[in-house]
């Protein structure tokens, strides 16, 4: 017998019957049906392999898009929550207005570390004088609110912490004015002032605005005496709802009540 010839026998013997049935297989014939199944088996884990984890992810979209649609719906819900808060902190301070500051105190001044000052009423006592456009020095009071002085000028030289310019106690959400024609130089957020714009006036003037609770302006463009540029606010460093207002030339800090007569 020649290797050529080589085959498996296989004998089929049904019950009841003495005939039985033969099969001859050639070996070749069996050893390309094994191959076929090991490619086959191959074929069936590489597929796996490759295309199991886009089937996982495919299964995971409808989630994905369930969890999509509830944080949308969370953040409408949040700006709600948002404008009911900013509504109640406008309401709020509107009752501490009226009934006066020092009926209802503001829970933030408890524990305060910070010195304050004798309370000075500052109060905006005429119309405001001069250009109402173009750059000028500082000259008008920023606020059109009635405050509280709550904390003056302190220099370096002095015991007390350095306190540039002055504070003055407004409730939250205040209208805060440019004290003179300028170029607003920066805006932004600080540790120690909160949200400020800082102006550029002529003859190296410049003026700060801290504790804002909203900016108006953008960094760059030119107000007028006068323009609304902010809302007062209690943000940084800061123990209760005030203005803090200085008034620099030359980056030398001067006190804001020797320049801007509006106010006593």
């Amino acid at each position: 017998m020649s290797l050529g010839s080589r085959a498996v026998t296989v004998v089929i013997q049904r019950d009841g019957t003495a005939r039985a049935q033969t099969l001859r297989i050639p070996l070749w014939v069996l050893r390309a049906a094994l191959a076929f199944a090991a490619t086959a088996a191959v074929a069936l884990i590489v597929v796996a392999a490759l295309y199991g984890p886009l089937l996982r992810a495919a299964a995971r979209v409808p989630a994905l898009e369930q969890q999509v649609t509830r944080l949308q719906a969370d953040n409408a819900k949040i700006r709600q929550l948002s404008a009911a808060l900013d509504s109640l902190e406008s309401r709020y301070a509107q009752v501490r207005q009226m009934v006066g500051g020092d009926i209802v105190r503001d829970p933030l001044t408890l524990g305060a570390a910070l010195p304050v000052a004798p309370q000075v009423l500052a109060r905006v006592s005429a119309p405001a004088s001069g250009p109402a456009y173009g750059l000028t020095v500082p000259s008008r009071w920023p606020l059109d609110e009635a405050g509280y002085l709550t904390r003056g000028q302190v220099g370096t030289g002095s015991a007390d912490e350095a306190h540039p310019g002055i504070d003055v106690a407004v409730p939250v959400g205040s209208i805060v004015r440019a004290a003179g024609g300028a170029t607003v130089q920066q805006v932004g957020e600080d540790p120690e002032y909160g949200l400020f714009v800082l102006l550029n006036h002529p003859d190296e003037y410049q003026t700060m605005y801290g504790h804002l609770s909203r900016i108006l302006v953008t960094a760059g463009v030119a107000v007028a005496p006068g323009e609304v540029i902010g809302l007062s606010g209690n943000t940084g460093r800061s123990s209760a709802p005030h203005l803090h207002f200085e008034v620099r030339q030359k980056g030398v800090s001067l006190d804001p009540r020797t320049m801007i007569k509006e106010g006593s």
